[in-house]
């Protein structure tokens, strides 16, 4: 087998095999050329080849969302790892391990006005669960430490000596380091960023390996939760007669079902969801905003809650932030391993476990709660949003609303869902998705930068046929997305092109100005059908309700490349139609 010479390099590549990172996304370079051999000629390995850095980063973020692995990066020196700072803060946001493998250049390089080099070192000290930065593999040719007044032979002795006892110890440094960086990800879901400086001949190989590096095990458990904090939480949950539950973010076939099924069955229980929670129950209220957004001051304070539980991770909807910090409820609990945001100003314990471990915990102990009419009430508002929901749907013209409600219908049982954010993320969180389908979105910064290249990751990391939906802006923004030779021809793009940044159109401001349409909406006339063709896509497109029944009866049948879907809808009225969709619920 083909090995990079340097014993550095050889280091980092078999630790990541040791702790099965087998997906390695390169970027081209020079400096990170001795990593890029040893990956490349390694079977362990499934490398991927991406030019754009910033691309390559949400690709590698997309594959490690859906194994939840730890997927490594690996870029050259210079600017190429600041392009992977955006996929390291939506990681670090959203609990996803992506290991940052960068090529520096050696210390005597560094502030000297060499090209393609800066201050690489806890670059992402803001945003990164560990840094590792490692030495660089001394060589027998550093002079500083032959001693001059030693007899020549001696003297040769007494180097070679040194030279063997320092790289000893840079090497057990080395290892410890990289250990400790691949052990977070592993343990903590998140990024981490090892630094690799490396000197000339960067090119060189060999057949077999000259280190054995120490493997260090990933220690982990799931902590119980304290029995005085549970005794105190079953006591309050036993005399609460409005207990919400919020779910945020949360992987799919996460949370054990008999535990979701105790909660529907508790009267005095209600269940918000999100798109992104994957989660479902019939007695759950999944369009937070649906429920919310028509009530009145009397109404909202019957849902302010005594109890509020929430797990999973960042929450899309604006209208419960605003209800829940405006109506405190007695206590908040939020149930994660290792974080809890203080989202509604309110939080009195994070409990340190998994929700399963704390239902397991939990529910043994409710033998009975407080009487109440708390869910049925809200049951019976959800069952009449649902019929204003229908009545409006089927009284208006062909709009964004009026997309959402086809596409979402078309996508395809037991599938993976991408949505971009912005608008779309809040379009979808309207409408009830199939239960079979999972949801994903980067909610962890919100961003649209990278969500295209996170959802060709997934469809990479995941064999079920994956359906990106996207708004246009954010389509555009990452268009460098399909610059990639690894898009299966089962992956679909669905884009919303309302001719500019839409969600502006529903904010405050004055529209239809030159400086609103410049600045804020962004107003453009591009299509994807020239990036569809440059990239290999098959090319749809639609422009009203029937052709995009005819577009869609088509869109997902087999072919032998990816599909783009193009929905182009009134940029002057999408506002209008949701503005009036709230008012027609009240």
């Amino acid at each position: 087998m083909i090995h990079p010479k340097i014993p550095l390099a050889q280091t980092v590549i078999e630790l990541c095999k040791a702790k099965n990172i087998q997906h390695i996304v390169i970027s081209p370079g020079s400096r990170n050329a001795p990593l890029t051999i040893g990956f490349s000629h390694d079977d362990y390995f499934h490398c991927y080849s991406i030019v754009d850095e910033r691309c390559a980063a949400f690709f590698a973020l997309g594959i490690a969302q859906q194994i939840q692995k730890p997927v490594a990066v690996v870029c050259t020196s210079g600017s190429a790892l600041l392009n992977y700072y955006p996929a390291v803060a939506e990681a670090f946001y959203s609990d996803i391990p992506l290991v940052v493998l960068s090529a520096d250049r050696p210390k005597h390089l560094l502030g000297i006005g060499d090209g393609q080099t800066i201050n690489q070192e806890n670059v992402f000290e803001n945003h990164i669960l560990y840094s590792a930065n490692l030495k660089q593999d001394l060589k027998e040719e550093n002079s500083y430490l032959v001693n001059e007044d030693l007899p020549i032979f001696k003297n040769i002795e007494n180097k070679l000596e040194r030279l063997l006892g320092i790289q000893q110890n840079i090497q057990t440094q080395n290892e410890e380091g990289i250990n400790e960086a691949l052990n977070i990800a592993i343990r903590k879901k998140g990024p981490v960023h090892i630094n690799i400086p490396f000197d000339e001949p960067l090119y060189e190989r060999v057949e077999a390996l000259t280190v054995k590096p120490k493997v260090i095990e990933v220690f982990s458990k799931t902590p119980k939760i304290d029995d005085v904090l549970l005794d105190e939480i079953v006591d309050a949950w036993y005399h609460a007669k409005k207990k919400l539950v919020i779910v945020g973010v949360n992987q799919p076939n996460t949370i054990e079902q008999k535990w979701l099924d105790e909660l529907a069955e508790d009267e005095s229980v209600v269940v918000f969801t999100e798109s992104t929670s994957n989660i479902h129950h019939p007695k759950f209220f999944p369009s937070i905003d649906k429920i919310i957004a028509p009530l009145n001051e009397e109404q909202l304070q019957a849902l302010q809650p005594e109890i509020l539980l929430t797990f999973g991770g960042l929450i899309v909807s604006k209208k419960i932030k605003a209800f829940l910090r405006n109506n405190k409820p007695k206590h908040h609990w939020h149930i994660d391993t290792k974080k809890a945001n203080d989202t509604f100003f309110n939080l009195e314990h994070h409990i340190k476990t998994t929700p399963n471990q704390f239902f397991s915990q939990f529910s043994p102990k409710i033998t009975h709660v407080a009487k109440s009419d708390y869910q049925e009430f809200w049951l019976q508002v959800k069952k009449d949003r649902k019929q204003k929901h229908a009545a409006y749907l089927n009284s208006i013209a062909f709009s964004d609303l009026k997309v959402f409600q086809s596409v979402l219908k078309a996508i395809p049982n037991h599938s993976v869902l991408q949505l971009g954010n912005s608008s779309t993320i809040r379009y979808a969180q309207l409408f009830k998705v199939n239960k079979s389908v999972e949801v994903f979105c980067n909610r962890g910064t919100s961003g649209i930068d990278g969500s295209t290249s996170t959802a060709i990751g997934c469809a990479v990391g995941n064999p079920k046929q994956t359906t990106f939906i996207t708004g246009d802006l954010s389509f555009f923004y990452d268009s460098n997305a399909l610059w990639n030779n690894y898009i299966p021809n089962n992956f679909r793009i669905i884009i919303i092109n309302n001719e500019g940044g839409g969600i502006f159109r529903i904010l405050p401001g004055k529209k239809d100005t030159e400086n609103f349409d410049t600045f804020f909406e962004t107003k453009h006339s591009l299509s994807a059908i020239h990036l569809s063709e440059m990239y290999g896509f098959e090319y749809q497109k639609a422009s009203n309700e029937e052709e995009l029944s005819s577009a869609l009866s088509s869109f997902y049948t087999e072919g032998v490349k990816p599909k783009i879907l193009e929905i182009f809808t009134p940029r002057k009225t999408n506002d209008t139609v949701l503005m009036n969709y709230f008012k027609a619920l009240k």
